[in-house]
């Protein structure tokens, strides 16, 4: 029986012959272009399917097994993170570039995260998400980190994810609105769960330490 491929960023599909693959598109922000190849490279392999991701993806399913690394070199992209024990995603929402509830700009501060943490090796998987107003359409406090635009300036959550035992992210800090501030935090938190010696998902230290201890573990506040 066939199992996913992690160094292809292949995962077996439900007839336990094909795979799916997803070609990593930050934030879900992509061009004409760059659709047009995924489309092309689909037909040119017979690819039955697009789909839309959770993630802000184009997935591939039902490639053959033998037309992996070819898709792969024709697509000329990074495979998106979907699989392992790393950072999976950074979702994030049209903040102030195009929505008009958006308040802090979570398109340029999500692409700074994407680029430092985007299948980042950690021990267990770690979702991420930034929103750019309180509404949320990120999912930001269904990540294990999620930030969220106030009118003062970023609200950092921790511990959050979906999954068969969902829960919702705590409220860890206040930032400006400094992306780098945010930034320095987010580092310090994943600093943290990486020397951790834990393998569970960050949601479930933040639930046995408890959320005083943990910030005062990672700020000391």
């Amino acid at each position: 029986m066939k199992k996913d491929i992690l160094e292809k960023g292949a995962i077996v599909q439900r007839d336990r012959e094909t795979y799916a693959i997803a070609p990593h598109i930050p934030g879900g922000i992509t061009d004409t272009a760059t659709l047009r190849k995924i489309c092309d490279v689909a037909d040119r392999y017979g690819v039955k399917e697009l789909k839309l991701t959770s993630a802000q993806r184009i997935a591939l399913m039902g490639v053959k097994e033998e037309d992996l690394d070819a898709i792969w070199s024709d697509l000329d992209q990074q495979p998106g993170a979907a699989i392992g024990l790393c950072v999976r995603s950074v979702k994030i929402c049209p903040g102030t570039t195009w929505c008009k509830r958006g308040v802090q700009d979570s398109v340029a501060l999500g692409l700074k995260i994407d680029t430092i943490y985007h299948a980042m090796k950690l021990p267990n998987k770690m979702k991420m998400g930034i929103s750019g107003c309180m509404v949320n359409c990120a999912e930001t406090l269904l990540k294990d980190i999620g930030v969220v635009g106030t009118p003062k300036g970023w609200r950092i959550y921790v511990g959050g994810n979906a999954g068969a035992r969902p829960r919702i992210g705590e409220v860890f800090t206040d930032t400006a609105p400094d992306d780098d501030e945010v930034l320095a935090v987010v580092a310090r938190i994943v600093a943290y769960y990486k020397g951790s010696g834990s393998e569970q998902r960050l949601g479930r230290i933040v639930e046995q330490m408890g959320i005083e201890a943990f910030r005062q573990a990672i700020l000391g506040t």
